[in-house]
């Protein structure tokens, strides 16, 4: 995956300065977990499309669980919520992560396109072409009939991907940290944050949540 889509936090860790995106042969793509307002200065003047998915911050504090759990467990699942809710997280707090984008896509709705990962498990067809239509390769009518839309969609589905054998073997780099390939792949289910955060935890995480996002016109569903 690396290979085929660079991650940008590779270049910090590495201490490789970030290349000048105008000088490469597109398409060019690249993910990562930085913030908005972290985003290197070339990605910033390049005016790219950004893509931004998120989810409900209380699955999202549940797939961090268990994939800090498997590469070095040492925080109980309650010391790790802790840290959740007072923002102590690598990439900072996440509703300012989520509210940058948010705000971002709301200021230049061209240039950022804000999805949830729960609207794309509804209703995939929908974003997916929305998805294409904003990286400017809109499905054609003859594209739409032949079924192309729902074998992007079989493609990318979380079955598919983490069945398949370079996604189960292996280990991915970054840095000095080593990330087995199966990490990646848990469930990808919408509310199971309901198997493992107990009553006062969700309501504690939903005040929070409240207070953030309030004003912003951003809000996520429970299931």
């Amino acid at each position: 995956m690396l290979e085929l889509v660079p991650f940008l936090e590779f270049y910090l860790h590495q201490n490789i300065p970030f290349p000048n995106l105008d000088t490469l042969s597109p398409p060019h793509l690249f993910h990562t977990h930085f913030p908005f307002t972290s985003l290197p200065q070339p990605v910033i003047d390049s005016q790219c499309r950004i893509v931004y998915i998120c989810r409900n911050p209380k699955d999202v504090f549940v797939s961090f669980f268990f994939f800090s759990q498997a590469k070095s467990p040492s925080l109980s699942i309650e010391e790790e919520f802790e840290q959740f809710c007072k923002g102590v997280r690598v990439y900072g707090p996440v509703w300012d992560h989520i509210l940058g984008y948010w705000k971002a896509s709301l200021d230049s709705p061209k240039r950022v396109l804000f999805m949830k990962y729960e609207d794309l498990k509804r209703d995939s067809s929908f974003h997916v072409k929305e998805l294409a239509e904003f990286i400017g390769c809109p499905f054609s009518p003859e594209e739409e009939t032949q079924g192309l839309v729902h074998e992007i969609i079989k493609l990318c589905s979380f079955e598919n991907l983490s069945n398949l054998k370079a996604n189960k073997i292996g280990a991915l780099s970054v840095g000095d940290v080593r990330f087995r390939k199966d990490t990646f792949f848990r469930k990808g289910e919408i509310g199971d944050w309901k198997n493992h955060l107990t009553a006062e935890m969700a309501d504690r995480l939903d005040r929070i949540i409240e207070e953030k996002f309030k004003g912003s016109g951003l809000t996520f569903s429970d299931s």
